[in-house]
């Protein structure tokens, strides 16, 4: 009874996923012709995940069938297959089937998303699967040693964010990219990413014309090592060539004077009175090092002595100086005005009991958001650091309260990101310079990624705009970074079949952000799934390895998220003084895992920790087992377990402290003759292998 009900519910679930797939191909007439196999296969998948199947998996799993829980690759031919179980199971003819259009057989999924992989993003290296894509800094433009390194350490694409540098800072990556790939004899693909519409905060009003520093201090505060502070020319202001506190622009006659050992005297802008000594000359400008903190403005008097003490004291003037930023501070409770002016930012006004009697007010970038918003419409700024809701909206202002901030209050800056969640906002993801870019793009790259995507449409415009310039094969990869493009996930991968070479990237920062943090992992994870079911190559972006790029070495946390990126096709790292350790790191950690993991599968490798404990089969062992006779002997114990040559898995852990198998006494023979599988010699002592959680950052797992 119970498989007769399994059977029809798999019967009207084939129809519905055959209805669905008539739809969708209807409503996209214009898929490539070698995607229409994904189209049917993402259709059906929409089909199975529209309703709640864990009742029916859990009947099928209960009679031995599989329940369809890693079907994304070849959904129908799945269902087929235990449909033909169940009919057989029931005692019942195999339904009479309606064909698809597009059919995917069983295990074809994964064939049709490893040629696409190779397609959009060249071909994998030896002994791993997962591509690693790095994006590049400024430093790749000029310094072709850096970009050599980063593809020796293991980069197999690049890729450069149009939303800085020029068109001739990109000429020289590209040129690099290119050089550093013929001399390593293999293929590295380019990457460009357009910068889209900007939606980020505009200027605020500048503090005063200030310069500062202060010498490092002990516990105690007494100083220990002086500040260095570089003097140079008012006529050629030239940068320090090494680490300064703070640059002084002064006198050129004055400080062509100076020599080392001459004291330079001024009062500060607190009216204390300081002093400097000149440690050195580099050209026309001059370190000078002092031992107090200090705060200087523009035209400050310099009285220097010289080194010899004879003559009167020689004056210079400071000129002017570059304004200190002053950030809008924000607290839980305060309200922000954000304005479709650009004019600068200002802070609250406080009357003199502290209490604010203005609020903050600050621009945004981009106008039409101002046409949308609505009150109770969550607002973040500065990568989701501070939020709120908006309390009222006009076409000119809203006026946003702030919910999510630190007690002591945090810091707003110019130039710094807003997302709107629940703001639909009427724009177009190809901005005037992103149509000027894709030009260059085109005749320079190999890929092109689309930021601030939201709809089909946006989609639809750049394949329309690559079609214009001659390039209907020209890669496009889709960036997931809105909870508009998340809700419309399937609509916009048909829309990106149109072409035949296409990708997505879960930029899940902004995700993040967009949608709460609680809900990333899942998100991420049904990004995954339908990206398998449309056979698109993943790219799993923002802040693999972050703090490793940053600072040289990971987190716990970094490194999991790593090992997880694993099912995702290519991997992407941000730039950072460190990256190339990060590239070397992250191309460890995903030919160990996955030798583990393949998409939502759990591959069963063979492991060095069961190993230890499960006793190995006798001579002929499996013929024994089947025929039903099962022996347990003992390990040799001068015989260490090998591993494969396929994979090396000596240093596999599954717990703190694993006791290895002490051997049995061995009874030798007459003669000194040994038995098999036993041995003369003494027993070495019981031992326990011991795991430490810190040994990753020790050394390097082989």
């Amino acid at each position: 009874m119970q498989t007769k009900r399994l059977l029809a519910e798999l019967v009207e679930l084939r129809a519905r996923m055959l209805a669905l797939e008539a739809d969708a191909l209807a409503a996209n007439p214009h898929i490539h012709s070698n995607q229409l196999r994904s189209a049917c296969n993402l259709a059906h998948y929409a089909a199975l995940r529209s309703r709640e199947n864990r009742g029916m998996q859990n009947r099928l799993a209960r009679l031995g069938f599989s329940s369809l829980g890693r079907a994304e690759g070849s959904v129908l031919a799945n269902v087929d297959a235990v449909l033909r179980l169940a009919a057989r199971a029931a005692g019942e003819p195999v339904p009479v089937m309606q064909g698809s259009r597009g059919s995917v057989p069983l295990l074809g999924g994964g064939r049709i998303l490893a040629r696409r992989t190779v397609t959009l993003l060249g071909a994998p290296r030896a002994g791993r699967a997962e591509r690693i894509l790095v994006t590049l800094s400024a430093e790749a433009a000029d310094d072709p040693e850096f970009v050599k390194g980063l593809v020796a350490a293991g980069m197999d694409c690049a890729r450069i964010n149009c939303a800085h540098d020029d068109a001739a800072t990109w000429s020289r990556m590209v040129r690099n990219v290119r050089a550093a790939a013929r001399d390593a004899r293999r293929e590295v693909r380019i990457l460009m990413d357009l910068a889209g519409p900007k939606l980020r905060t505009g200027p605020v009003t500048p503090g005063p014309d200030v310069v500062h520093w202060r010498p490092r201090r002990d516990e105690l505060g007494r100083p220990v090592d002086p500040a260095r502070v570089w003097l140079v020319p008012l006529d050629a202001p030239a940068p320090p060539p090494d680490a300064a506190q703070a640059v002084l622009p002064v006198t050129p006659e004055w400080l062509a004077r100076r020599r080392s050992g001459d004291t330079v005297t001024f009062v500060d802008a607190r009216g204390s009175t300081r002093s400097l000594r000149i440690a050195g000359a580099s050209g026309r400008g001059r370190w000078a090092t002092g031992m107090q903190s200090s705060y200087v403005v523009g035209g400050t008097r310099l009285e220097a002595l010289s080194v010899d003490g004879r003559g009167a004291h020689d004056v210079g003037i400071v000129g002017r100086l570059p304004s200190m930023e002053r950030p809008l501070l924000l607290r839980p409770g305060d309200d922000l005005i954000v304005t479709k002016s650009l004019e600068p930012g200002v802070p609250a006004q406080c009357d003199a009991a502290g209490v604010a009697v203005a609020p903050a007010r600050i621009g945004c970038t981009l106008p039409q958001a101002f046409a949308s918003a609505r009150p109770g419409h969550a607002v973040w700024f500065d990568d989701g650091k501070i939020g709120g809701v908006v309390v009222s909206a006009s076409r000119e202002e809203m006026r946003v309260r702030i919910e999510h901030a630190s007690p002591t209050g945090d810091r707003l800056r110019a130039d710094k990101g807003i997302n709107l969640p629940d703001t639909p906002i009427d724009v177009s993801a190809l901005t005037e310079k992103d149509v000027g870019d894709l030009r260059f793009i085109v005749g320079h790259a190999d890929a092109v990624a689309q930021s601030f995507v939201r709809c089909r449409a946006d989609v639809e415009d750049l394949a329309a705009r690559l079609v214009s310039l001659g390039r209907r094969d020209f890669g496009i990869v889709v960036k997931i970074e809105t909870r508009q493009a998340f809700d419309r996930l399937p609509e916009i991968l048909f829309a990106s079949m149109r072409s035949p070479v296409r990708g997505v990237m879960i930029a899940r920062g902004d995700l993040a952000v967009e949608c709460g943090w609680e809900r990333l992992a899942e998100l991420q994870e049904e990004i995954l799934w339908f990206c398998e079911a449309a056979h698109v190559p993943v790219i799993w972006a923002t802040q693999v390895l972050d703090g490793m790029a940053r600072t040289g070495r990971p987190s716990r946390a970094e490194v999991t998220d790593a090992a997880m990126s694993v099912r995702a096709e290519c991997v992407m790292l941000n730039k950072g003084p460190h990256v190339r350790e990060a590239i070397e790191t992250l191309d460890h950690i995903l030919r160990r895992m996955e030798g583990h993991q393949s998409k939502k599968r759990t591959l069963l490798r063979r492991l060095h920790v069961a190993e230890t404990f499960a006793p190995k089969p006798a001579r002929g062992g499996a013929k024994k087992a089947a025929r039903g006779e099962f022996t347990s002997p003992a390990p040799r114990a001068d015989t260490p377990s090998r591993p494969s040559r396929s994979h090396d898995n000596r240093h596999d852990v599954g717990a703190a402290a694993v006791p290895t198998r002490s051997p049995r006494a061995a009874t030798p023979r007459a003669g000194g003759e040994r038995r098999r599988g036993t041995d003369a010699r003494p027993r070495p002592p019981a031992r326990a292998v011991c795991v430490d959680s810190r040994d990753f950052e020790r050394r390097r797992l082989p």
